[in-house]
C-alpha cells in the first residue's frame, strides 16, 4: 500500500514505469534466450518421451504465469474497489488481456503435448476443465470491462468478478491430487525435492522467470497507454503530446 500510495498518483507512475521498462525488457530478452538455449540444446532427451518433452519449457511457465496473473489482477481489483485507487484499477485492466495469453497458450500447449503422450488433443478432466474455465473468467472480465462506458463502474462490476474467480485457483493446483486426472501432479513445489534433474529444472525455472519479466514488461507498457487514455484532458498530458509532436 505505501507504493501505491506514493506512486498512486497516475503521471508519476507513468514516469516511474517508462524508465523501468528498458531495463525489463533487456532482462526479459537475456533471460529468454538464456533459457531457450538451455531447454533446447543443453537439456538432454527425456528418457521417456524424448525431445517432445521440450514443450514444457513454454508450458510449464505459461501455466504458472495464468494463475500467478490471476491473482494479482483479482488482488489490483479489491484494491481499487476498497481504496478507490485510479491506478490499481488500471493495473488490473492491463493484466486481463496478457493472462488471458497465458492461459491460451498454456491451453494450445498442452494439448501439442497431450496429443503424443496420450493419445488425444483433449481431455475433460479436472485440471484442463478448470484452466479452460480460467480463460473463460479472463474474457468474462474484459468483456464487462468493454460494455460500461464510464471507467470507475466498469473498474468496480469487473472487480467483484475478478475476486469470485480467484475461487478457481486452488482448484487448478490442486485438481490432480483431489481428482483422478490424466494430468501429472507437479514436478517442482515449495517444500518438497524436485522431481525432475537439475538439467531439466534449471532451463525451466529460467524460462519461467523469463516469463515473469516479460509480464511486468507487458504491464507496464500497457499501463502506460490505459493512463494516456484516462488522463488525456488533463495538462500534463497535453504538456506530454505537444513535446513529442
Amino acid at each position: 500500500m505505501r507504493f501505491l500510495h506514493k506512486y498512486g498518483a497516475p503521471k508519476r507512475f507513468y514516469r516511474l514505469a517508462g524508465r523501468l521498462v528498458p531495463w525489463f525488457a533487456a532482462i526479459t530478452v537475456l533471460l529468454f534466450v538464456s533459457g531457450l538455449y538451455l531447454g533446447l540444446y543443453w537439456a538432454p532427451p527425456d528418457y521417456q518421451q524424448g525431445d517432445a518433452y521440450r514443450i514444457m519449457f513454454v508450458h510449464v511457465p505459461n501455466a504458472w504465469m495464468s494463475m500467478m496473473t490471476y491473482v494479482i489482477m483479482a488482488a489490483f481489483a479489491a484494491t481499487g474497489y476498497v481504496w478507490n485507487v485510479r491506478l490499481a484499477d488500471m493495473l488490473a485492466k492491463a493484466s486481463a488481456p496478457l493472462g488471458a495469453s497465458f492461459t491460451l497458450t498454456a491451453l494450445v500447449t498442452g494439448s501439442l503435448w497431450g496429443k503424443p503422450m496420450w493419445g488425444t488433443w483433449w481431455v475433460w478432466d479436472a485440471r484442463l476443465t478448470s484452466e479452460l474455465v480460467l480463460f473463460f473468467l479472463y474474457i468474462g472480465y474484459m468483456a464487462l470491462q468493454a460494455s460500461i462506458d464510464d471507467p470507475q463502474r466498469a473498474a468496480r462490476a469487473s472487480a467483484i468478478l475478478a475476486v469470485i474467480g480467484v475461487i478457481n485457483i486452488p482448484i487448478i493446483h490442486y485438481s490432480v491430487y483431489w481428482w483422478h486426472t490424466l494430468h501429472q501432479p507437479a514436478s517442482l513445489t515449495v517444500t518438497g525435492q524436485p522431481k525432475i534433474y537439475m538439467t531439466m529444472l534449471i532451463p525451466l525455472i529460467v524460462m519461467s522467470i523469463a516469463f515473469l519479466f516479460f509480464y511486468l514488461t507487458m504491464l507496464l507498457v500497457r499501463v502506460r497507454s490505459e493512463i494516456l487514455l484516462r488522463e488525456r484532458h488533463s495538462d500534463w498530458v497535453r504538456k506530454l503530446v505537444g513535446a513529442a509532436s
